[in-house]
């Protein structure tokens, strides 16, 4: 009998690479009916698995001496899920092995047991050595070479490894919370807890939450992209909260303090102005959040031209005397500090008020990073018009 927790994971990986799933979605609906043990582990397997992948596939195709484009979609994930397993957890090879082979066979795939029950021994005997063996970098650490290749050209070859390991990891489990809960940060509001309760706080990293924090208080504030809400919960005056798809506009309108009015519109065409204040939280590649987002690395594109659109939206509709905040959960410098160097808003710097997460060429914006401060890697502007 297959173990629930792998069949769980199977169906992840199998959904994630085969039909373009997102992982948090499908591992959803995997994990329906299971108990919380066996929900923690297929999250890690499949998680861990499609995170990965490409160093994976590369043991696969060695060792296995097939090519993957070659196999079965019921195969291919049955022995990615296996090699996982073997690379980097400590639980038994035999089960490990049968179990990729019970997968296959209840996927129907009668013919291929011989053949993936070969390539799982031949992964037990060799994939770890395999991996041990690759020089340090983005095949040996399952990332993009575009993505290595931008840390590279922005921070150097060490840190770029040393992001590259740190997004490989658990990330530590922030909150917020109104009242102290678990270990406090130096961001108020922020903690660090071992279990979420979300009666008492809100999963969300301290890097995000700065994010809210640098905005300001009080006057009219504009939310230009809002959704899922954590931020805008945060804002401190009258906010108008912009979100452009219906659905979570709908979402975020039954979950909101009384503060916040939710408008379902493009902030671009928003026919509104005079705010004191905004926020830009624009979407961007998410290349400082791959650790929570495990097959983000794989879809991720950087995104300048919407972000330069969006933060002159806000910029537009911000009274003289304003401020607008501009912040992505990217590590890349043409998203970041680019994008606020073309836009000719004036920079107010924020390293002296938070020098500890000052960027390290441009101390006038915050960037978080990983590797160093253990949360979510968020670029932070605060602008003038």
């Amino acid at each position: 009998m297959i173990a629930p927790a792998r069949s769980a994971a199977f169906e992840v990986v199998r959904r994630v690479f085969e039909e373009d799933a997102y992982a948090d979605r499908a591992l959803s609906s995997a994990v329906e009916g299971l108990d919380e043990r066996d929900r923690a582990l297929a999250q890690r397997l499949a998680y861990g698995t499609v995170q990965r992948v490409r160093t994976i596939d590369l043991g696969i195709g060695r060792l296995g001496k097939r090519p993957l484009h070659k196999l079965d979609p019921p195969v291919r994930t049955a022995l990615r899920l296996g090699a996982y397993q073997l690379g980097w957890t400590d639980l038994p090879q035999h089960a490990i092995v049968d179990d990729a082979v019970e997968l296959v066979r209840a996927a129907g795939r009668e013919r291929a047991v011989a053949f993936t029950n070969a390539v799982m021994r031949r992964l037990a005997q060799g994939f770890r050595g395999l991996v041990a063996s690759l020089p340090e970098g983005a095949e040996k650490l399952s990332y993009p070479d575009w993505v290595a290749d931008v840390w590279t050209r922005d921070f150097g070859a060490d840190t770029a490894l040393a992001l590259m390991r740190a997004q490989n990891e658990p990330p530590a489990l922030e909150v917020h919370a109104d009242e102290p809960v678990g270990e406090p940060t130096d961001v108020p509001g922020a903690y660090v807890v071992d279990r979420v309760d979300l009666a008492r706080m809100r999963p969300m990293s301290r890097a995000s939450q700065l994010a809210a924090l640098v905005v300001g208080r009080g006057g009219r504030i504009l939310d230009a992209c809002a959704a899922p809400g954590g931020k805008t919960r945060l804002l401190d005056g009258a906010v108008t909260a912009v979100e452009l798809h219906p659905g979570r506009a709908r979402a975020l309108a039954d979950d909101v303090p009384p503060n916040v009015r939710v408008v379902n519109a493009d902030v671009r065409e928003l026919d509104e102005s005079g705010f004191d204040h905004a926020l830009v939280d624009a979407p961007c590649s998410g290349l400082g959040v791959l650790a929570r987002r495990p097959d983000l690395r794989w879809r991720a594109r950087p995104l300048p031209e919407l972000q330069a659109e969006l933060l002159r939206a806000a910029a537009e509709r911000v009274a003289a005397g304003g401020t607008i905040v501009y912040s992505v959960c990217t590590l890349n410098a043409d998203e970041n500090e680019a994008v606020v160097d073309a836009s000719g808003l004036a920079v107010e710097s924020l390293g002296e008020e938070w020098p500890r997460y000052a960027h390290p060429t441009r101390p006038e914006f915050l960037l978080t990073m990983p590797h160093r401060d253990r949360t979510s890697g968020f670029f932070i502007a605060r602008l003038r018009p």
